[in-house]
């Protein structure tokens, strides 16, 4: 069976975004960005919100042709346009795309259905809405959370409409030189 592993930047508060979604607060490194890389590795499928969606796709797409591409961008954007996209939406249900699948309506018979497909992990980033739908409806069955060393106070927290208890395993940790520590934790069900 494929996971859906939830893959989000954190405040040490809790927070993936400041109240206004901003996420300038983000320490990145090329360190990192080769750890992510190999996470991304192990999944075949992208799941997004629509947001975070048009986001992505008006980037990576084209990120690696750019003259100045980085070595994450040009891993990255191959990566994007290998894997299935997966996006949550009941505004782009109609349209049309390769390699994308736009869900709306019985989400979570939808999302259960994938899981049961044989497969890679379904990876998820960011997408904060569409997240939270899928930990109220408990579709997601790990966590890799990169803990950043800062207090925002108030924000748009990773956790919210958990249902019940959720108890979590360790499955691992990283501290990277940047201060910022990344702990894995599944789902136990």
């Amino acid at each position: 069976m494929r996971k859906i592993i939830l893959l989000d930047h954190v405040t040490l508060d809790g927070f993936a975004a400041g109240p206004a979604g901003e996420m300038d607060w983000i320490l990145l490194s090329d360190e990192m960005f080769g750890f992510v890389g190999e996470l991304a590795q192990e999944a075949d499928a992208a799941l997004y919100g629509r947001k975070t969606y048009e986001m992505m796709d008006s980037y990576w797409p084209t990120a690696a042709d750019q003259p100045n591409a980085t070595k994450h961008d040009v891993d990255h954007s191959e990566w994007y346009n290998r894997v299935d996209k997966l996006v949550l939406s009941n505004t782009m249900k109609d349209i049309k795309k390769d390699k994308t699948k736009f869900i709306s309506g019985e989400v979570s018979k939808q999302i259960t259905d994938l899981k049961k497909q044989s497969g890679k992990n379904i990876l998820m980033l960011g997408s904060l809405t569409a997240g939270h739908f899928l930990m109220a409806e408990n579709l997601i069955d790990e966590f890799w959370l990169f803990v950043n060393p800062i207090l925002l106070g108030k924000g748009i927290p990773v956790f919210s409409r958990i249902p019940d208890k959720t108890n979590l395993a360790l499955a691992g940790s990283r501290v990277f030189p940047n201060g910022v520590i990344s702990v894995n934790y599944t789902v136990s069900r």
